[in-house]
């Protein structure tokens, strides 16, 4: 009997800076796939490392494989011309090769031969690239109860707040139906929130609590050092607005120097000025009480280092995804980053091919000062196969049928040169330049942060030193 060979949704993504800037916010237009096989000559990345990470990836993978098995999972397929089958079938069968195979090369061998390489589309539909930013867990200060120097607060969601079976937001039930739920400025002016007994949590600074928004989760350091945690619960279903992106815009920064502590600096200087910019922001989140880490939007517990959020409008939910970057080192090099993520989350502010977000972990966000390093980058969405029952066969998208891998030597791939023909194609194909913004120093992880890790019984992985490079959307 011929053995069922599944489908692999890969992210190849190379970060690069840059100083043109791409419209990576552009949405593909319509009918246009969001995965493209590759070009002829384009090699996919050399997978084989990520062997000697296995015991890192199989928890967030087995995740991912138990998401595909719930009731109601199939109703989002199919995706990028991708169905329910193949998209479970490439998961299952991603894990016995990772777990069967006795070195990195013969992993490797295994997946060239059974898997199909596709590329993301990108912010221009032709596989231009894709701006990746990092998400984290921030470790704020607050207490349970509202009092001096508590004055705002994260809440619960609102039982008249309509979300639809897919989870997307309907609005709020009124008497005259279901109208949209406003906005964030109609919210806090209206005090419609309040007197519901929906306040979780109270923190000192109208800033603490956009972060948690942004970043869609909280840890709260209370009073007594107890740790209260917090994760996405819901929105508004409003229009999310950067303010980072607004100050720029207004000059009042600018946009190389952007990043959070720049944000705060400035909030502190003009602290009558910012629930102006605040305001802006349409989009408003609902958190909930949780233990262990925050979940995503497939209600999946997020990894640092392992965890992607992408428009679920264009990619599947739980796909596995490569992604290979080139990160700055301390000095002028760069680092390569190679790995296998899990297509878990959802970014509140991506709504394109051309973006995705990486989950750095908790207690961070960028350098030991609040500046999250600015890297933009390229991307490839290398992605499943066919063969098996016809129910999973055949290739995706409108385009030619995906160029099998099959005979091309591992060797091939770990021995390119840099900058040789053989190096990952989206490198010179990308179209990005070195530029401002794109500083690359380490990472130091606060003291603060690791002790409060370190005594509820949390860690922060490796990958956080090395994605925590990636910048963060404010």
């Amino acid at each position: 009997m011929r053995r069922l060979i599944p489908a692999l949704a890969v992210l190849a993504a190379l970060l690069t800076s840059c100083r043109s800037a791409p419209d990576y916010g552009r949405p593909l237009p319509s009918g246009a796939p969001a995965l493209l096989p590759l070009s002829p000559g384009e090699l996919p990345p050399d997978f084989s490392l990520d062997w000697y990470e296995r015991d890192e990836i199989l928890p967030a993978l087995d995740r991912s494989i138990a998401w595909t098995k719930r009731e109601g999972a199939a109703r989002h397929f199919p995706i990028a011309g991708i169905r329910w089958e193949r998209a479970r079938a490439s998961l299952e069968r991603f894990r016995e090769i990772l777990t069967e195979s006795r070195g990195a090369e013969e992993f490797a061998a295994r997946l060239e031969a059974e898997f199909t390489v596709y590329k993301s589309a990108g912010w221009d539909g032709r596989g231009g690239g894709v701006l990746f930013t990092g998400y984290y867990t921030p470790i704020l200060s607050g207490s349970l109860e509202e009092g001096p120097g508590w004055r705002h607060p994260l809440f619960a969601l609102p039982e008249d707040l309509i979300k639809g079976t897919d989870g997307a937001i309907l609005g709020r039930r009124t008497a005259a139906g279901i109208e949209p739920f406003p906005t964030r400025r109609a919210i806090e002016a209206s005090g419609l929130l309040a007197d519901r007994e929906l306040e979780l949590v109270w923190l000192g600074d109208p800033l603490d609590a956009f972060i948690a928004h942004v970043n869609g989760s909280a840890f709260v350091e209370l009073p007594d050092g107890e740790l209260a945690r917090f994760g996405y619960a819901g929105k508004n279903g409003r229009q999310y607005t950067s303010l980072g992106g607004e100050l720029v815009r207004e000059g009042e920064l600018e946009a190389e120097e952007l990043s959070l502590f720049a944000i705060r600096d400035w909030a502190g200087g003009h602290p009558d000025r910012l629930g102006r910019y605040l305001d802006r922001n349409d989009s408003f989140v609902f958190f909930t009480p949780i233990e262990g880490n925050p979940r995503g939007s497939l209600g999946l517990e997020v990894a640092a280092g392992r965890t992607l959020a992408t428009d679920k409008s264009l990619f599947p939910r739980g796909a596995l995804t490569w992604v290979h970057a080139s990160l700055p080192t301390d000095g002028s090099g760069r680092r390569r980053f190679d790995r296998f993520l899990l297509d878990q989350d959802t970014g509140g502010a991506i709504r394109t091919a051309g973006r995705a977000d990486i989950y750095l972990g908790v207690g961070g966000g960028g350098r030991a000062d609040g500046r999250p390093d600015a890297v933009r980058g390229a991307a490839l969405l290398p992605v499943p196969v066919r063969v098996g029952p016809a129910a999973i066969r055949g290739p995706i998208g409108p385009g030619a049928p995906p160029r099998p891998l099959e005979g091309r030597a591992v060797e091939n791939l770990r021995e390119r040169a840099p900058g040789s023909p053989g190096e990952a194609p989206w490198g010179s194909s990308s179209g990005l330049q070195p530029g401002p913004g794109c500083r690359g120093e380490s990472v130091d992880n606060s003291a603060r942060r690791d002790s409060h890790l370190a005594a509820h019984g949390m860690t922060v992985p490796l990958p956080w030193r090395i994605v925590a490079r990636i910048g963060a959307p404010w």
